[in-house]
């Protein structure tokens, strides 16, 4: 599924529970090479280096490259310097909580409404531009998503964010494909990850997704099903998929309302635990 010794970008790590972290892992296990980016020094030392889940020699282990993606020169100079690769997953997002995310979708913080669409979408065609000259046999570029054909309380403005981001994987498949480079995006259930926590009550998302998936959501241990995911559309597997969004979110996409009693997971207390761990409150504050 994955090149052996091929060279991938994972851009967007902050700690070891992020997503990025966890497709990272996935591609070094099927014997690929992982370099990973994340936005400069200070959120390192803040994020990274201050994280508990890794020890001082997995942390030295990991290849990393500094690059703000709101920075054009910033990421042709980082596949420039990585020269040949086999693919890249964008895995970066962004929106201000206390303007952009909240109980009301109004807010004249345009600014902010600006730099939230240039992180979080925009950036991919930044990425893939420059990413371009590297993939030179070809390759494949994955970007993470979130369920945007519904509107989900709290998550205003990603929620259009990630709208965009569907939108321009699809036209970016339709303008590389004659490179034979394919996009697509992955469509994610909720995932307990620090970026996660500043989106205000995610525990009601949650809340949502034990109500209306068909298979159990771990919103914690499901990073690697995500993971699992990310390798397929990486690898020479999936060749012949371009432009598409794959969901992974144990079937609530394509639920009409709530499960019914008789079809939820059995395991009643699943939420509660993952609650409990992530620190999370499910009780709007």
């Amino acid at each position: 599924m994955i090149q052996k010794d091929g060279l991938y970008v994972v851009m967007g790590l902050l700690d070891a529970d992020s997503i990025a972290y966890a497709i990272g892992q996935e591609i070094q296990q099927l014997g690929g090479q992982v370099v990973y980016t994340v936005q400069n020094e200070r959120l390192k030392r803040i994020f990274f280096d201050r994280s508990d889940k890794l020890t001082a020699e997995e942390k030295a282990a990991l290849r990393m490259e500094f690059c703000d993606v709101t920075k054009e020169v910033e990421v042709r100079d980082l596949f420039e310097k990585l020269g040949p690769i086999c693919g890249v997953v964008h895995s970066i997002a962004f929106a201000n909580p206390k303007t952009c995310l909240g109980e009301d979708i109004f807010t004249n913080a345009v600014d902010d409404l600006k730099t939230g669409f240039h992180i979080s979408c925009a950036s991919l065609a930044t990425v893939a531009h420059y990413a371009l000259p590297q993939l030179k046999n070809g390759g494949s570029i994955v970007a993470l998503s979130f369920e945007s054909r519904k509107a989900f309380p709290f998550y205003n403005w990603m929620g259009v964010n990630k709208a965009a981001l569907e939108a321009l994987v699809r036209a970016l498949a339709r303008q590389y494909g004659h490179h034979l480079i394919r996009v697509n995006a992955i469509s994610a259930g909720p995932l307990t990850t620090k970026a996660a926590k500043s989106i205000p009550h995610f525990a009601h998302l949650a809340r949502v997704w034990r109500k209306m998936s068909p298979l159990p959501w771990d919103t914690i241990e499901d990073k690697a099903e995500v993971a699992h995911a990310a390798a397929f559309l990486l690898g020479p597997l999936s060749k012949k998929i371009t432009g598409q969004v794959l969901y992974v979110d144990g079937g609530a996409s394509v639920v009409g309302g709530d499960l019914l009693p008789a079809e939820r997971p059995a395991d009643e207390d699943e939420l509660s635990a993952l609650v409990e761990q992530s620190g999370l409150s499910l009780s709007p504050e």
